[in-house]
C-alpha cells in the first residue's frame, strides 16, 4: 500500500491542500503475524524475587518478541537499539531491567526521554505498577504543567526521571537537573521526536550526559536522521530489529461519502450502530471538536475531548475515560493525538480530512493494532 500511495503522494513531507483518501483506502489484509518462537518466559529472567513476583501478578508470562531479545542483553548492560512498532511491549522490555537495576544498587539515576506528553505518562503509569511497594520513585518532568512541582520532585528521592525534551532542557538550564548524574539513559520512539522538531534538543540532552553510560534507544522506524542519532548515542549496540508489518495492514479504510447530508447526522447513525464501542474521531480545529462534542453530547453519547485548549491534566483525564470505557467517543485533534496508544480502538473516523498522507496514516494507525482488526472510515462531501 505504501508503496502505491507514493505515486499520489511522491513528497510526503509536504501538506497537500487537497487530500484524497479514496485514492488508496483497502481492505485490511487480515493475517495474524507468523508466530514468534520465545526463548524465555517471565519466570527464567535473571531478575530479583520481588520484581517476578509482580510481573508474574499482573499476568505476565509469555514476554513479547522485543521483550524475549531486549531484557536480557539489558541485564547484561549492553547498550541496545530495539526497532519494533508502538503497541509491542517495549516499555516493559526497557523498565523490568532497569528496575531490577536500582534493586540491585539503589545510587543508580535512570533518564527515559520521549517525544510526547501522551506517551511520558504512559510510561509512568506502566512504571507504577511494576515498582508497587518497591520504594523506586519516578519524577514527571514535562511542559504543559506548572514546572515548581516538578522542580521540588526533583530535590526528592528518586531513581527515575522520565519527560520530554523541551522541559528536560529547560530543567537542565535552571541547573534542577544535572544529566551528568545520569548513567543509564533511554532514548523511547526517536523518528518521532525527530519528526516533532526535536532533534536539537536531543542532541544538546545527549551533550550534557556522561561519557560512561548504559543507552537504550527504541524507534519505530530507521530512516537516515535516526541513525544518525543512533550512532552518536551508541557504542558496540545489541541490534533488535523486529520485522513489523505496515501499519494499516490491519485496518479495514472505507469512504463515507456524505452525499449532502449533515455530517453530524451521518456520524450520529453510526455511533448507534452495534461494534462502534470505542470510537476515536479525529477533527481539524480544536473549535470544530469543541463544537462536536457539545453536539454529540447534547444527543446523548458519552464523550471525551482532548485539543490545544485542554490542559495536560484534562487531556489525560479524557485519555483515561476513554481507556477504561467511561466514554464512547474520544475526538481529537492531530496535534493533541500524537502519542496515543490505547488499546481495543474498534474505529477511527476522520470527521474532518487530514491534511497529508502522514496524517491519515498516524490516525488510522490508531486502531488495528497488534493481532486486533480496526476500522477507519473517512468522510467526503
Amino acid at each position: 500500500m505504501y508503496r502505491q500511495t507514493q505515486r499520489f503522494f511522491p513528497k510526503l513531507q509536504r501538506k497537500v491542500k487537497t487530500f484524497n483518501p479514496s485514492l488508496f483506502v483497502k481492505k485490511a489484509d487480515f493475517q495474524p503475524e507468523e508466530k514468534y518462537v520465545n526463548k524465555h518466559a517471565f519466570s527464567d529472567f535473571p531478575i530479583r524475587q520481588e520484581l517476578k513476583t509482580i510481573i508474574l501478578q499482573r499476568g505476565y508470562q509469555t514476554p513479547t518478541p522485543i521483550q524475549d531479545q531486549a531484557i536480557i542483553p539489558i541485564l547484561e548492560g549492553r547498550d541496545v537499539v530495539g526497532i519494533a512498532n508502538t503497541g509491542t511491549g517495549k516499555t516493559a522490555a526497557f523498565l523490568i531491567p532497569l528496575i531490577n537495576k536500582i534493586l540491585l544498587d539503589r545510587t543508580q539515576k535512570i533518564l527515559i526521554i520521549t517525544p510526547t506528553r501522551e506517551l511520558a505518562l504512559q510510561i509512568v503509569d506502566e512504571f507504577r505498577q511494576f515498582t508497587h511497594r518497591l520504594s523506586i520513585y519516578s519524577v514527571l518532568c514535562i511542559g504543559g504543567i506548572n514546572i515548581r512541582p516538578q522542580i521540588r520532585m526533583l530535590q526528592s528521592r528518586h531513581n527515575f526521571v522520565i519527560g520530554t525534551p523541551g522541559r528536560l532542557k529547560d530543567l537542565e538550564n535552571r541547573r534542577n537537573l544535572n544529566l551528568a548524574e545520569y548513567k543509564s539513559i533511554v532514548l523511547d520512539e526517536v523518528d518521532r521526536m525527530l519528526d516533532m522538531g526535536f532533534i536539537n534538543d536531543v542532541k544538546y540532552l545527549i551533550s550534557k550526559l556522561p561519557r560512561t553510560r548504559h543507552s537504550l534507544f527504541f524507534s519505530a522506524t530507521l530512516p537516515d536522521s535516526v541513525k544518525k542519532v543512533m550512532q552518536s548515542f551508541l557504542i558496540n549496540p545489541v541490534i533488535i530489529l523486529l520485522k513489523a508489518r505496515e501499519t494499516s495492514a490491519n485496518v479495514d479504510q472505507d469512504i463515507i461519502n456524505t452525499r449532502g447530508k449533515e455530517k453530524i447526522e451521518v456520524l450520529h447513525d453510526l455511533l448507534i450502530q452495534k461494534g462502534f464501542d470505542k470510537v476515536l474521531v479525529f477533527g481539524r480545529t480544536k473549535w470544530g471538536i469543541k463544537k462536536l462534542a457539545r453536539k454529540l453530547i447534547d444527543r446523548g453519547f458519552a464523550v471525551a475531548e482532548i485539543h490545544g485548549n485542554k490542559s495536560q491534566n484534562q487531556r489525560q483525564k479524557a485519555i483515561s475515560a476513554f481507556k477504561e470505557n467511561a466514554v464512547q467517543v474520544l475526538l481529537a485533534t492531530d496535534i493533541a493525538s500524537r502519542g496515543l496508544d490505547i488499546p481495543n480502538v474498534t474505529h477511527v473516523i476522520n470527521y474532518d480530512l487530514p491534511e497529508s498522507y502522514e496524517d491519515y496514516i498516524h490516525r488510522i494507525g490508531r486502531t488495528g493494532r497488534l493481532d486486533n482488526k480496526g476500522t477507519a472510515l473517512t468522510f467526503i462531501d
